[in-house]
């Protein structure tokens, strides 16, 4: 493997659904000053053949060749853009060969397949980064310094909303794949209420249902959920895969709110609207590319031997939270969290801008929202 002797890093691209296609693959243009894509990997061939001719790429093969293709390539790292429960397989396939990992969220499905990725690729001595691209984003930055600024005063209340119309036969309506509502959109409030209070949750509470309509199977459609912070911080959150379209947060503290609209998403503008004294500012972001940012920082921890913020123990953070929503929905009563340590959290000097990118036609990969 090339680990460490070229100043720009080889990426394998594994997975060719939708996200990866409109978004990921068209960043490594935006992070070409120390990532590089060498290969990709599908189960389809159809779209290992036009995506091969329209990136250059060298090196294709579907899963069962995984590591062959990373032999062949040289790859130094892998973006895991793949269903849910496939994330630790490939995780620890990866780590195996000595190859770093940046795999998209929610890291897992359960607790312990967090846990066994954070230990396999220790063991390996690779690094393992979550794919959060708000950890880089200006506006949620600029959110996270607002608060540590103490505009806000004290926060104390996180209200957030993530729907959307999901599209018949998206993975996301499968239980098989780790689909639903709280696996899917939870990681977005969740992870938002974390990096603003500066803190883990101790209990939480859930309700989930939906689905009446057909398209879900055996996954929550929707979910309500009550998170309860140290220092009488709570924070709420309805995501649901059957509701028109919103993205939005809002804090509150004891001296003024933040409202967030368009905060979890990519592709548009993101707007803040902070009220302070009665005295409203707005300040707008433009629309940039919010994943080479994930490359180029993921890259610079690989090339320079360091930790990278988004780390797995911050994919377990969120994880363990949802878990414990999942068992509140199915027993009707709040769980209790224990105490959990998570010393680095995202700050401004995380920021990176990108231009956006115009998404491409995909292929055999619809859009997972109707519309």
């Amino acid at each position: 493997m090339a680990q460490g002797t070229s100043r720009r890093v080889r990426y394998a691209v594994v997975g060719a659904g939708n996200l990866a296609q409109v978004a990921i693959l068209p960043a490594f243009q935006h992070a070409e000053e120390n990532s590089q894509l060498v290969a990709i990997i599908s189960s389809d061939k159809a779209k290992r053949d036009v995506l091969q001719e329209k990136y250059g790429v060298e090196h294709v093969g579907g899963y069962e060749r995984f590591e062959q293709v990373l032999r062949e390539s040289k790859a130094d790292a892998v973006y895991l853009v793949l269903p849910n429960t496939m994330h630790r397989a490939f995780t620890e396939r990866a780590a195996r060969v000595g190859v770093h990992v940046l795999c998209e969220k929610p890291m897992a499905t359960s607790v312990e397949d967090c846990e066994a990725m954070i230990r396999v690729t220790n063991e390996n001595d690779v690094k393992l980064m979550v794919a959060y691209r708000l950890h880089f984003e200006e506006a949620n930055l600029h959110a996270i310094e607002l608060v540590r600024a103490g505009r806000l005063g004290d926060p104390l209340v996180f209200t957030g909303t993530l729907t959307q119309q999901v599209r018949e036969g998206d993975i996301r309506t499968r239980v098989e794949v780790g689909g639903g509502a709280l696996l899917d959109e939870g990681p977005y409030p969740i992870n938002a209420a974390r990096y603003l209070f500066r803190d883990e949750p101790r209990e939480v509470f859930a309700f989930t249902g939906g689905g009446r309509d057909g398209r879900f199977h055996g996954v929550d459609a929707s979910a309500f959920a009550l998170m309860r912070f140290p220092h009488g911080r709570v924070a709420q959150f309805a995501i649901s895969h059957e509701a028109s379209a919103v993205s939005s947060y809002r804090l509150v503290g004891t001296e003024g709110d933040l409202q967030v609209r368009h905060g979890f998403g990519y592709g548009t503008d993101i707007e803040h609207a902070l009220t302070v004294g009665g005295e409203t500012e707005t300040r707008t972001f433009k629309n940039s590319d919010q994943f080479a940012p994930e490359l180029v920082y993921f890259s610079k921890c690989v090339l320079e031997d360091r930790e990278p913020e988004p780390n797995g123990i911050e994919g377990l953070a969120d994880v363990r939270v949802i878990v414990a929503l999942q068992e509140s929905a199915r027993t009707g009563r709040p769980v209790k969290l224990a105490p959990f340590e998570k010393p680095k959290r995202p700050t401004l000097e995380q920021l990176i801008v990108k231009p956006p990118v115009e998404p491409p036609e995909p292929v055999n990969a619809p859009a997972p929202a109707e519309g």
